[in-house]
């Protein structure tokens, strides 16, 4: 009887999640207060609308303030909200570095074969090296909004790693300009364990590509930074 009577009381409630502004809500609940009343004799506890409309308001402008301080972060996006191209002719030239690392397992089959380099399409860590070397120089190709930079200096070391039976990369990108060059290390390593997977995936497709991540960066605005210190 009592949820029969409940649906004969309340059909108007169901407003309660339709309301498009702060006034809405603060009479929805009012009214709901007053339906409550009615069944139970004794409104709810005092406070309730006042308390919710003005947490309600309050999330809610902390949402923005929060949206408003990520807009003016976000380089990348525009007043609009579309995506472009940020434009770094204002900013001094530095001298640029940035190292960059990955890691890829293979598992002891793959990788006893990559140690005795019997891969049946050959060298699996030189190819590598010059596929992550490449990628580097792509990066502004590959990335849309990536400037397309100058590097003076690109590194790729990969090394086998018999504790997890992987090879370890790290990549490192330099430059004298206007931005950073964290994105040609990042892509270098990973060009390169792609690479790494596509020499070895006939003999295996269980291999995985990890830990794709930025090490240390130097120069620019934002000056030194280092995952060791983070």
């Amino acid at each position: 009887m009592l949820l029969r009577r409940f649906g004969a009381v309340f059909p108007s409630s169901r407003r309660l999640f339709s309301s498009n502004s702060d006034h809405d809500l603060a009479n929805t609940i009012a009214e709901f207060n007053k339906e409550m009343e009615s069944v139970f004799g004794e409104p709810p506890l005092s406070g309730i609308s006042d308390s919710s409309s003005s947490n309600f308001t309050a999330e809610k402008s902390e949402i923005i303030s929060q949206m408003d301080e990520n807009a003016s972060a976000l380089t990348h996006v525009g007043g609009g909200g579309e995506a472009q191209m940020v434009d770094v002719s204002p900013k001094k030239s530095t001298d640029r570095i940035a190292v960059a690392s990955c890691n890829v397992i293979l598992g002891k089959k793959v990788f006893d074969l990559v140690l005795a380099n019997q891969m049946s399409k050959g060298d699996v860590l030189g190819v590598a090296k010059i596929a992550g070397i490449s990628g580097a120089k792509h990066t502004s190709t590959l990335i849309p909004l990536c400037h397309n930079i100058t590097l003076t200096h690109v590194r790729v070391d990969l090394h086998l790693n018999p504790k997890n039976y992987s090879v370890d990369i790290e990549g490192e990108a330099a430059s004298t300009g206007k931005t950073g060059v964290e994105m040609e290390a990042m892509t270098a390593v990973t060009i390169a364990g792609l690479t790494v997977y596509d020499m070895c995936k006939a003999a295996s497709k269980d291999i995985q590509i990890t830990n794709v991540r930025l090490e240390s960066k130097t120069g620019g605005k934002s000056g030194q930074w280092s995952r060791e210190e983070v």
